[in-house]
């Protein structure tokens, strides 16, 4: 409230009203996040367009990245390094894995600097922040939508012909959507405050890469190792999908353990990201 000064004159008053994030419940974010369902939209569709503006393949990369590493892996570990590959031919084995992996590594990477590159709208006006690294998670699936219409178009040329089991792959793709936001909302709140973690996130990708079926199947792993293995919720997404699409062996048990982890950093990553989220705008 402020009151007017002034000698034998009434005081004015005028009320200024502050919104901010404030403590919610769970059930209150996701009302929030709809209320601004179109501002969530507009950030998703800028993604779009800033990537491919003022380029000469523009969306043409979603599906050359994917298609330029599945032939560098069908080289050098499907023919070189003879690496096992379930029975089905390297380059639609590997490809049916880096649909989901290449959606997650790009949705994480972008939503790790989604708070800092808002910077200027995070200061001036209030949305619920966690907008932000929403958008850059649905951006991938833009990306991942052309990816895989070059799969349905291997699948003809291989002779791979679908089974019951795709009605499941949203199952599997919803799966690596929450490890991807998860991760986001704890790499875009702690990239606000430690800006070094922009270095930490092409090294996590690296790791994460290794330490995911991809490049060679869980069948290699000893049994206790692949059920260790199930602890990392990417696995259950690129296994799923290999399931779905190409009838390989059910992850089974690998999946509930991806699943529950993937629920705990999602959660995790939500509770961490409105506790700090009051700061961003004096921080970012």
């Amino acid at each position: 409230m402020i009151e007017g000064v002034g000698t034998g004159a009434a005081p004015e008053t005028a009320t200024i009203y502050v919104r901010q994030p404030g403590r919610r419940g769970g059930l209150e974010d996701l009302k929030e996040i709809w209320a601004y369902r179109e501002l969530l939209y507009f950030l998703t569709w800028r993604e779009v367009k800033v990537r491919y503006k003022q380029t000469v393949l523009g969306a043409a990369w979603a599906i050359m990245q994917p298609l330029f590493t599945m032939a560098v892996f069908s080289l050098v570990f499907g023919r070189l390094a003879r690496m096992p590959s379930d029975g089905i031919p390297y380059p639609i084995w590997s490809y049916a894995a880096l649909l989901p992996w290449q959606f997650f590594t790009q949705a994480l990477s972008s939503a790790s600097g989604s708070l800092v590159g808002n910077a200027n709208l995070i200061r001036k006006v209030y949305f619920p922040r966690a907008i932000a690294p929403a958008s850059s998670v649905l951006f991938g699936l833009v990306d991942f939508s052309l990816a895989f219409v070059v799969l349905l178009a291997m699948m003809v040329y291989f002779g791979r012909r679908l089974t019951w089991e795709v009605v499941l792959l949203p199952l599997f793709l919803g799966l690596a959507v929450m490890t991807a936001l998860g991760a986001g909302l704890w790499l875009s709140a702690l990239t606000v405050r430690y800006r070094d973690f922009r270095f930490v996130v092409p090294f996590l990708n690296q790791l994460w890469l290794f330490a995911t079926p991809v490049i060679y199947p869980s069948s290699l792993l000893p049994g206790p190792w692949r059920m260790l293995s199930g602890l990392n919720p990417m696995t259950g997404a690129v296994e799923g999908f290999r399931w779905c699409l190409l009838g390989t062996s059910r992850p089974g048990a690998m999946l509930v353990f991806s699943a529950t982890v993937a629920v705990v950093l999602l959660g995790s990553g939500a509770l961490y990201f409105r506790t700090v989220e009051r700061s961003f705008a004096d921080e970012v």
